[in-house]
Formats: structure tokens, sequence, C-alpha cells
């Protein structure tokens, strides 16, 4: 299975097939690997094409900080609900995922049957100039600033060591792991930050998880605060890394900018 979201998969994939380096069908197919129902308004991947559009850049927003997106009233409160979505700039068009187990609740994972339904939202056009501000290196710089803020400020409210050893740790054993389900054509930058971006918002999520182990309310919602922060900020940072290989992948970039 994956580590990254469906929507970031979806659109690195059909970029790469409206570059003809993949079958649409079979990029769809691909990105999607891990579920087993695929259903909603995937007919709009060809009509995009069809009109002109050679990307397909994601969106992971939170309330309060869409990110790039196509503005619009629908499409925003969609996508923010969802917390993802796919998106053609030039038109302004989006497809927002639902995402669901399928199954008895107290079946074994196994038991039960992922599915995504795709719904078609339409936004204004996102301007060229936001587009083209995306800077890979200022996002791998920001990554590393918001891990030793993060990490500082956990370890002044007396958390475990775990903010950088995990992050570090599961950072080399994705990388090493070829688990991304990424296509061919991506920078090694674009590779590198796409995986430290996500694992940092994996090793928020697990920060998360533990809260329950801080000794005080106070510090709790603390703690809280910062690895929403954190995992906020890895989310943002994934978005514009993936939205970069796009541009890479559909000829908007050469590989000496990033």
């Amino acid at each position: 299975m994956s580590e990254l979201p469906v929507s970031v998969r979806l659109a690195l994939w059909v970029t790469a097939a409206y570059a003809g380096r993949v079958a649409l069908p079979d990029a769809l197919r691909t990105a999607t690997g891990d579920l087993d129902l695929v259903g909603g308004r995937t007919e709009r991947l060809q009509t995009w094409h069809d009109l002109g559009e050679r990307a397909v850049l994601v969106a992971l927003p939170h309330p309060g900080a869409p990110g790039l997106l196509p503005r619009g009233r629908e499409v925003l409160a969609a996508a923010v609900e969802a917390g993802e979505c796919v998106f053609v700039p030039g038109l302004g068009d989006a497809l927002v995922p639902t995402l669901a187990q399928l199954g008895p609740v107290d079946a074994a994972p196994l038991d039960r049957i992922g599915s995504v339904r795709w719904a078609a939202y339409s936004g204004d056009p996102v301007p060229v100039h936001e587009v083209d501000a995306l800077d890979l290196r200022e996002v791998e710089r920001g990554l590393g600033e918001t891990l030793v803020t993060a990490t500082a400020t956990l370890e002044a409210l007396d958390a475990r060591s775990w903010p950088t050893d995990g992050l570090r740790e599961l950072a080399e054993a994705r990388l090493a792991g070829g688990r991304w389900g990424l296509p061919d054509g991506l920078t090694e930058r674009a590779r590198r930050v796409i995986a430290r971006a996500a694992t940092l918002g994996t090793v928020a999520d697990l920060g998360l998880d533990q809260l329950r182990d801080a000794h005080s309310l106070e510090v709790t919602a603390r703690r809280r605060e910062e690895l929403l922060r954190l995992r906020r900020e890895g989310d943002h940072a994934l978005a514009a890394a993936t939205n970069v290989a796009a541009l890479h992948l559909a000829g908007w970039r050469g590989p000496d900018r990033d």
C-alpha cells in the first residue's frame, strides 16, 4: 500500500499519462491500486486532456489554509472537508475524493473493501503566476526549518525524542523501500522532498496518537497545537513538491529548475 494520499498519486500518474508516458486507464489503475472500488467522475480526466490541460495538480487543504487551489465556495468547502483534491489550473476544475472502507466494522482489515468516489467541481482558474511561483528548493528548506522548530517546541514540552529520530528512520526506510508508487520522470529532489514531506505528516499523526502520554491538560493542548501545525506544514510541502514534479512531467519546467 502506498503511503501517499490518493490525490497525490493521481496527480502524478495522470500528468505522466498526459505526457505520453503511460496510457490514461493504466495511470488511473496504478494511482488507485490499493483501492478495490473506484467510481465517480473519472471521465473528467480524459476531458481535461481533450481540452488542452497538460498537468494535473494536487491540493491538501486545511481549514483557513487552502493553499494552491481553484477558488470557489463549493470546491473549497468540498476539498477542505476531504483534505485533498486534484485540479487543473487552466480550467479551474477539480475532482474531490471520498474514501471509505466497506464491510462489517468488526471485520479484519483484509476482509474489508477500500473505495474511492470522485466528485467533480468547478472553480476559478488558478493564476499562472501562482503556479509558476512554486519553488522546490524553498519547500525543502522550509521542511527543515519546520522540523527544527517543532522538535525544539516539543522537547520543551517534555515530549519524547521521536520527532527527529522517528522522522529520520521513517524517511530512510520509505525512500529505500520503494513504497511510494511514483511514476518515472521525477527529479531526485522531487522524490526526496515528496518522501520527507509525507513522512513529516506521518510523524505528526503518530504524535497525535500519543497525546495521552502528556502529564497535564495544558501540555496536551500545546502538543496538539504544535503537532497539528507540523501536519499542516507537511501537507503544504507535499502538495507543493508534487505540483513541481507534475510541472516537470508536463514539460512546463526543464530539469535545471526546481
